[in-house]
């Protein structure tokens, strides 16, 4: 079909074989996104939807923003592509620098992927050239989390803790990866903001380093919130206990942010928010504003200075990188959306609007088929009680909500609720009373 005639239904849907989605399900009653304006979506039935999640926590800054498309456009006209190895164009490095200034610490180095699996793939690689820049090739282990989300590729899946990504790949994951517990405890039923228990956990890494050797471990890498699995919110002290377990036994520790970095959690990156640095972090989604993919670690000086001093001038000192490192159309949008990041005051203005967003989340811990709901920042999970297998109700609540004009990610029986920051009130309650009446109507539907 050529571009002129192209509709915005397609004539097969066969041969496209779908990521994370139930294909034969899916084929049989289509959901087909049309249009997107704002913080509205429109279906192929010409409905229009509330977007609850941000997409996939990536279009922070609402839908069809001109001046990212304006951006993208005149890249296009001027440079569409630039090779990334031993040549380079001046945006990425412009844009390197306007990221450091968001980054904590000394975080100012800045390294370009395509996306947020491949940028944990990237901090993983980084932490095992730093150490043998040291002379330390013995560190070769990594300590993930249960219930930590890092991406698809091996060694994010490896370093990840979801049980059905780890189950159906076990036979070529890493060797060498430890797993703490992960912090959801009983006891932390409709706990909006930080749990006040559950520190403790973080003492799965002291006793890692002393069961398999401090010196044999290069990195320890979580998400500060655990984003995917359900917005499981780190209990006060928790990432302060784990820093200290990392500068205690010379551990890099990694923060994934491809989640809460660029506004989420109200400050620009969750560990400013904790006031936790880590070593290394990753970050993704939300820094093109989900238009171009793109993934970005930054890394502290001393790491990268590490890396370069090991290498003699003349030679590759990381042998890494990607054929759409930093390409010229990724970097105007992040650029674009950087500036809009500044004009507008995004992430004071998500710091503003969460406690109005988590008050309404938690309205709706009256529903009987809602188990817990857990917040923070713009971002928040609703459990749903189990329906005679695990997943079923969270997919069925989300066809339900689907159909009550919200839309957003289902992991599990976890609705993930993360709405944009340019939210208004009055969207915050129409995705609250759209939530409440698709539970609610999947609760009848359970009855009948």
């Amino acid at each position: 079909m050529s571009s002129e005639n192209r509709t915005s239904v397609p004539n097969s849907l066969n041969e496209h074989w779908m990521p994370f989605t139930s294909n034969k399900d899916f084929k049989q009653n289509p959901r087909l996104i049309t249009e997107a304006k704002g913080v509205y979506l429109k279906t192929h039935h010409g409905k229009t939807q509330i977007d609850a999640s941000s997409g996939l926590f990536c279009n922070p800054l609402g839908h069809g923003r001109k001046e990212i498309t304006e951006a993208v456009t005149k890249q296009l006209e001027t440079l569409d592509y630039a090779q990334p190895f031993q040549q380079g164009f001046g945006g990425s490095f412009e844009l390197a620098t306007r990221i450091s200034k968001h980054t904590p610490g000394d975080l100012n180095k800045i390294f370009y992927t395509i996306c947020g699996s491949t940028a944990v793939e990237t901090a993983l690689k980084i932490a095992i050239a730093y150490h043998r820049s040291k002379g330390k090739a013995e560190r070769f282990r990594f300590v993930g989390r249960e219930r930590g989300y890092h991406g698809m590729n091996i060694g994010c899946i490896s370093v990840g803790g979801m049980i059905n990504n780890v189950k159906t790949f076990a036979s070529v994951l890493m060797p060498g990866v430890q797993h703490m517990r992960h912090t959801h405890l009983p006891e932390h039923k409709f706990v909006s903001g930080q749990p006040e228990t559950g520190a403790d956990r973080a003492d799965d890494l002291e006793r890692i380093a002393i069961n398999f050797g401090p010196e044999n471990i290069a990195a320890c890498i979580v998400e500060p919130i655990a984003g995917s699995t359900g917005t499981l919110v780190p209990p006060k002290g928790y990432l302060q206990k784990l820093r200290d377990t990392c500068d205690k036994y010379g551990i890099l520790l990694i923060f994934d942010e491809v989640i809460t970095g660029w506004g989420r959690t109200g400050s620009s990156f969750a560990s400013i928010e904790y006031g936790v640095t880590p070593d290394i972090m990753t970050m993704a989604k939300a820094t093109t504003n989900g238009v171009v993919p793109m993934g970005v670690v930054a890394c502290r000086d001393e790491i990268y200075d590490s890396v370069m001093d090991a290498s003699p001038m003349g030679s590759v000192e990381l042998f890494h990188g990607y054929t759409y490192s930093g390409i010229p159309v990724a970097v105007a949008a992040a650029l674009a959306v950087q500036d809009i990041f500044e004009k507008e005051d995004i992430f004071e203005r998500a710091k503003n609007l969460a406690p109005y967003f988590q008050k309404g989340l938690f309205s709706l811990q009256d529903l009987e088929s809602v188990e817990n709901i857990r917040g923070y920042g713009m971002m928040g999970g609703i459990d749903m009680k189990l329906n005679s297998k695990p997943g079923k109700a969270g997919y069925e609540t989300f066809k339900s909500c689907y159909e009550a004009g919200v839309n957003f990610k289902a992991t599990g029986d976890c609705l993930i609720i993360a709405p944009q920051f340019i939210c208004e009130k009055k969207h915050i309650d129409e995705i609250i009373d759209k939530l409440r009446t698709g539970i609610t109507n999947y609760q009848k539907n359970q009855k009948n």
